[in-house]
């Protein structure tokens, strides 16, 4: 098993990165999200977007973004924390975080082949400002459905009612 710490990197290694894998032939998804209280849901995701290429990318969002888009009391889970629980997974091949609430300057320098997104979206309804921008690399857009009953909205309201 690779040490998770090595597939953790700056945006710039993760473009390295990904020049390498294209230079030798190979097709890289990439996701983005949140990802605090890693959970089932999360785990099947992950690996069936990994399925759709031979490597797979997570953008992970900042703690101040999750803040932004979730409230003060996100994430659970700090960001060292949430790259080192996915960089552990092994669909997954390299987790960057981004600051903001888009992962704007991700698309912007990593491509991807396969661009992947939860159930809930479509190309329609993808932000149209991340979607631009991912439509410049021309990638094949793939939606996975959710897991029913499995969401951290889910686990955190479990929480509450077991204390």
């Amino acid at each position: 098993m690779r040490d998770p710490l090595s597939k953790i990197r700056s945006l710039d290694e993760a473009a390295r990165w990904a020049k390498s894998l294209r230079d030798t032939g190979r097709k890289l998804a990439v996701t983005n999200g949140v990802f605090d209280l890693l959970h089932r849901g999360h785990a099947t995701y992950l690996a069936q977007a990994r399925a759709e290429a031979d490597a797979l990318l997570v953008a992970v969002n900042s703690d101040a973004s999750v803040r932004q888009l979730k409230g003060p009391e996100r994430p659970i889970v700090c960001l060292e924390d949430r790259l080192y629980i996915l960089a552990s997974l092994e669909c997954v091949d390299c987790v960057v975080s981004f600051e903001g609430t888009k992962p704007l300057d991700v698309f912007s320098i990593i491509a991807p082949d396969v661009y992947v997104k939860g159930g809930d979206y479509t190309e329609e309804t993808l932000d149209r400002e991340e979607y631009a921008l991912l439509k410049r690399g021309n990638p094949r857009f793939c939606f996975i459905p959710f897991v029913a009953g499995h969401s951290t909205t889910n686990v955190i309201a479990s929480i509450r009612t077991q204390s």
